[in-house]
């Protein structure tokens, strides 16, 4: 059926196509010494239309119909940028001359609004990471973000999941509060996103509720990550990183056209391992030794200039052979760095596959695309794993039953139409549709061995929990930009939401031995919850000039309810809901660029009041995940971006972000009285540093200025605020300071470099669960890049 209503769609909008005068553009790419800059990217934004230079730097392209449009020139090695053009000719020329990338600042192009711009002109707050910040940053994993885009705090709890904060707006369970999307695909939940990172692009990362246009759990805000796509100039890379604590990273990619401007393929791959930064005191050996394997394939045909098609497959492979390194408290992670003694070693099995196929038209009267995914996660442990991150045999954690179980299955499809990219009209709007269905069979067994008295259970017996949930939903969303002069400009979003869930449970008590279960320890129950939300975003933009932009909005934001699958009472029956969570956010904010490129300067401040705020309990010995609604939040703060070439082979970038989260009501019950609740009024919120700062100071000396030989020096200057890790803020992480360092020699298609992350070997808390176990940041490591482009 969903292909029918695809080729019908294809069908009638083709049909509306009209034909139009065209132009044909050619012209010329130098550098600052008139000399031609082969392999050269121009692209005419939100069309199919582009290039690359010849040897000699000319370029054309044709046909291309006539009208307004925003044009992107990047190359390797130079400052990308960004302008407007008028095609109202038969013949026209484009002629420009590029600047060295250490002279001034890229113009960076983004699609936060599902649009491509200039990320100056964006409504609202948004850090842009560029390809070639991803490398000077040594991105390699999305929780390295972390600072780099203020008031943001991503951290993995030790089983490569990541849980993100944005200005308190936090992720806690499996639904998360921040979007994470990965080539416009909406990596549904913590189990099927791929964290690890090659061959970026570049990464968005967009602040506060982005619910009109990105949807379910994008109260918090989206992380978007695109990777480099296959174009018409034949380029690639290889890489190889060395490291201590056993570090390897091999990673390669090319992109070619198969057939000049129809078919392209794109083609990148990662291996990495390490012996891990953890020891197992009890067997004296490396704890968390893993690897993996990633694949990312494109293929792209352009079947006309106003069609185009493409198919894209990752995969990722990982092995954990200890994960949770784990100390049972912040005191003994301090005392005893980076070593736990755990009886019950496993391996992870984590088997992430997500493909989508896109349909593009551009056309004369609308732009429409069209988005099919699917997406899924198989994550089990071979053995049984240590539950209690003790050398006693107390709890161990069982899910491997076979692919049929803890498999997760997600489907997606999106219709979105907008207006034309070369349109004349004062009005632009997008509109369209979003449909999902998810999967998520789960089946868990906790063991209790031979020293289960210590938690007051029978020793060698079991607690098997079956549960399968399905979950569906459908949206529709518009938003409109109203542009009443050619400076002010007006907005205006609506998102209608429906989810629906269908869950059942059933706990059966085992005995070893007895292959048949004693007792139910939860008959057999089923439930269903829906829910739906309106989420309103009304905004306004002002150009104060061509480099400075004021914008003030205000958005709901909207995370999903649920069903808690299992309650730890047995008095209190199971699969009851939790409503969904609701944000009111204010913001304003400015944007400039000064002094030809040279200087940027990004302000903001926020104002959040957040209600039926969603709290994650992990509940141990049982290892389920207990979610309610705990009361009220207000986040308040203020963002600032800046970076700056003051002088040539020079560059500074600093961010910094304040964050002011509290409860203002609520109660959670008391851990240690039982039928005893505590309030939450004035209790910081949890993953929110107060402050989130990073420094970058990059200088670069010319060895040979004809081959762009450079000696490269980096320093970087990360700080985190006073945080907590649970929601009475009893499990604290004061702030603290991270060193790291770059250094090596650059040419305009090869580097070797040493880095160093952590060089002061601070010692920090990154994650601790509610009931105190606590996972470290990485200490000091070290090790050498070796990279080269084409």
């Amino acid at each position: 059926m969903s292909r029918f209503m695809l080729f019908v769609i294809l069908f009638s909008v083709t049909q509306l196509a009209q034909s139009q005068n065209t132009s044909t553009l050619s012209g010329k790419i130098i550098d600052a010494d008139e000399q031609p800059i082969p392999g050269t990217a121009i692209h005419l934004l939100n069309t199919h239309f582009g290039a690359a230079t010849q040897a000699d730097g000319n370029f054309t392209i044709n046909p291309i119909p006539q009208g307004n449009y925003r044009v992107q020139i990047s190359a390797i090695g130079y400052a990308t940028v960004e302008q407007s053009l008028t095609l109202n000719q038969s013949t026209q020329e484009l002629n420009v001359t590029l600047a060295e990338v250490t002279t001034q600042l890229d113009a960076v192009v983004v699609t936060a609004q599902k649009t491509e711009e200039d990320v100056q002109k964006v409504p609202f707050s948004m850090s842009a990471i560029p390809s070639r910040q991803v490398l000077e940053y040594r991105i390699w994993n999305s929780k390295d973000i972390t600072a780099i885009a203020p008031n943001v705090y991503s951290a993995n709890p030790g089983d490569n999941r990541n849980v993100t904060s944005i200005r308190g707006i936090t992720s806690t369970s499996y639904d998360p509060s921040v979007a994470t999307y990965v080539d416009g695909v909406n990596q549904f939940g913590l189990d099927t996103y791929i964290a690890q990172l090659t061959d970026i692009e570049r990464i968005e990362v967009l602040r506060g509720p982005q619910g009109t246009l990105y949807g379910r759990n994008a109260m918090g805000g989206v992380i978007n990550i695109i990777t480099k796509q296959p174009t018409n100039h034949t380029s690639g890379f290889g890489e190889i990183n060395m490291g201590n604590y056993g570090q390897q990273r091999y990673s390669a990619g090319v992109r070619v056209p198969l057939v000049a401007n129809k078919l392209f393929l794109g083609v990148s791959g990662m291996y990495d391992r390490t012996d891990g930064f953890y020891t197992n005191a009890l067997y004296d050996s490396h704890f968390d030794k893993k690897h993996s394997v990633m694949g990312n394939y494109y293929l792209k045909y352009i079947a006309s200039p106003t069609w185009a098609f493409t198919l894209n497959v990752k995969h990722n492979e990982n092995r954990n052979n200890g994960a949770f390194p784990l100390a049972s408290s912040i005191d003994d992670a301090f005392e005893n760095p980076f070593e736990v003694s755990q009886n019950a070693v496993s391996t992870m099995v984590d088997n992430t596959f997500n493909t989508s196929f896109n349909a593009s038209y551009v056309g004369s009267r609308f732009n429409f695309t069209s988005q099919s995914t699917y997406q899924s996660n198989y994550r089990q442990y071979q053995t049984p794993l240590d539950g209690d991150f003790s050398p006693a045999d107390i709890v161990t954690i069982i899910n491997n039953y076979g692919k049929d179980w803890n498999k997760v299955k997600v489907f997606t499809q999106e219709f979105k139409f907008s207006s034309p990219t070369h349109s004349l009209s004062p009005f632009q709007w997008t509109a369209g549709t979003y449909l999902f269905y998810q999967d998520n069979p789960v089946k868990q067994a906790t063991h209790f061995g031979e020293d289960a008295a210590f938690f007051g259970a029978e020793p060698f017996t079991s607690i098997l929990t079956t549960s399968t949930g399905k979950s569906s939903g459908v949206a529709f969303f518009g938003q409109v930009t109203f542009n009443i002069t050619d400076r002010f400009s007006l907005i205006s979003g609506l998102r209608y939401d429906y989810e629906h869930k269908d869950q059942d449970v059933l706990g059966e008590y085992y005995i070893d031995g007895i292959p048949d279960p004693v007792f139910e320890t939860q008959e057999k129950a089923s439930s269903t919850a829906s829910f739906n939300a309106i989420s309103p975003k009304v905004g306004l933009t002002l150009a104060v000039n061509d480099q400075s932009n004021f914008y003030a909005t205000y958005a709901r934001g909207f995370r999903a309810g649920g069903l808690t699958a299992i309650s730890p009472d047995p008095n209190q029956p199971p699969l009851y809901a939790y409503k969904p969570e609701y944000s009111n956010n204010i913001e304003a904010g400015m944007k400039n660029m000064f002094l030809d490129n040279h200087l940027k300067l990004n302000f903001d401040v926020f104002y959040i009041a957040s209600t039926d705020v969603q709290v994650p309990t992990l509940v141990i010995p049982g290892a389920f995940v207990i979610t309610q609604n705990a009361g009220s939040l207000r986040s308040f703060g203020s963002e600032v971006e800046l970076s700056t070439t003051p002088i040539k082979n020079l560059q500074i970038d600093y961010n910094l972000g304040y964050t002011n989260a509290k409860y203002t009501s609520g109660f959670v019950p008391d851990p240690d009285n039982d039928g005893e609740r505590l309030s939450l009024d004035g209790k910081r919120q949890m993953f929110t540093p107060d402050v989130t700062s990073m420094m970058a100071v990059q200088y670069s000396i010319d060895l040979v200025r004809a081959a762009h030989l450079k000696f490269v020096v980096r320093a970087e200057w990360q700080y985190l605020g006073h945080q907590y890790f649970d929601i009475l803020n009893t499990l604290v992480q004061d702030n603290y300071s991270v060193l790291n360092t770059r250094v090596g020699i650059s040419g305009k298609s090869f580097e070797v470099m040493f880095w160093g992350r952590n060089l002061a070997d601070k010692k920090y808390i990154s994650y601790a669960y509610n009931f105190g176990a606590a996972h470290m940041g990485d200490p000091r490591n070290c090790g050498v890049t070796l990279r080269k482009s084409f």
